[in-house]
């Protein structure tokens, strides 16, 4: 599956459209994870426990979304976008999205 965040792809052509191309994780945040933080921002730097659970939900996401274009018959997605969200307190929710097409 061919994924970009442009509107087309460079030197293929777009021959079908499907729609909307979607998948999203929602993921909270754990105990052990808030102590680890709790101490990183007492003495500042980046707080590795969330970054990791950050980038595992955007893949998880990503790969939602690309299922659901194979389901609709894509070979590529364009216009790909990342957003979150927060649910409730410690709890976010990652979507990805972007139009399910054919190239050739």
């Amino acid at each position: 599956m061919l994924l970009v965040n442009t509107p087309t792809f460079p030197n293929k052509t777009i021959t079908e459209t499907f729609g909307i191309a979607r998948g999203s994780t929602v993921r909270a945040r754990n105990v052990g994870q808030d102590i680890f933080a709790g101490l990183k921002n007492l003495i500042g730097g980046e707080i590795s426990e969330y970054t990791k659970l950050q980038s595992q939900s955007r893949e998880q996401a990503l790969q939602r979304m690309v299922e659901d274009a194979e389901k609709m018959g894509a070979n590529a997605i364009v216009n790909v976008r990342l957003t979150t969200s927060m649910v409730m307190q410690g709890c976010s929710e990652i979507l990805a999205y972007g139009t399910a097409v054919t190239v050739e």
